[in-house]
């Protein structure tokens, strides 16, 4: 069993659509840029059709599971406001949780099934008392690529985990192609310095 002391767990939700799988890509490889051995799991939903999508990374020095274990997670971060209440569980108490000021209407809702929270920030900084609340969406479309959301949250979320920089831009340079490493740099940096 590995060391809960030594292992770092982050969980990243979102929707379908939004990015997780490569967000959660450049985490692992920031992790192991940093020498950490590193495990992950598949994502897990319905990324394909817009559903709940949920990613968890672990790393340490020797790391046995990818699964989090509820209540561990240093980090969590949602692209989606209610996907963070839908993950909550897994943050540990005195982790940070970065959450996009983004709301994407399930079709649960839109059918009139279900609604969706009216005083969503209040429910969020009550669920997180440690939290980062950015509209990173707004800050891609400022940089002319919506696609970059998931970049902003990241650099954003970097601050809560204790890998170098350095580590976080060879990730993410290795990680997307060639011609978008600039602006998805960029977006690291606006997420890495929002206050």
């Amino acid at each position: 069993m590995d060391n809960e002391a030594e292992t770092k767990s982050v969980v990243l939700a979102g929707v379908g659509g939004q990015g997780i799988l490569l967000a959660s890509g450049i985490v692992a490889r920031a992790a192991m840029q940093a020498g950490y051995d590193v495990k992950t799991n598949e994502v897990h939903g319905m990324a394909q059709r817009g559903g709940s999508v949920v990613a968890q990374i672990r790393f340490g020095t020797k790391v046995y599971s990818p699964l989090v274990p509820m209540g561990t997670a240093r980090v969590l971060g949602a692209l989606e406001q209610t996907e963070a209440l839908r993950y909550s569980g897994y943050l540990a108490k005195d982790g940070l949780a970065v959450v996009n000021a983004q709301t994407i209407v399930p079709v649960t809702v839109s059918m009139g099934a279900a609604r969706y929270p009216e005083n969503i920030e209040a429910l969020l900084r009550n669920a997180f008392p440690r939290m980062i609340y950015l509209d990173a969406a707004s800050k891609a479309v400022e940089l002319g690529e919506i696609r970059t959301a998931n970049i902003v949250l990241l650099g954003a979320l970097s601050r809560g985990l204790d890998l170098q920089e350095a580590a976080w831009r060879e990730a993410i340079a290795s990680s997307v192609k060639e011609k978008f490493r600039d602006l998805n740099l960029k977006a690291f940096d606006i997420g890495r310095n929002f206050k």
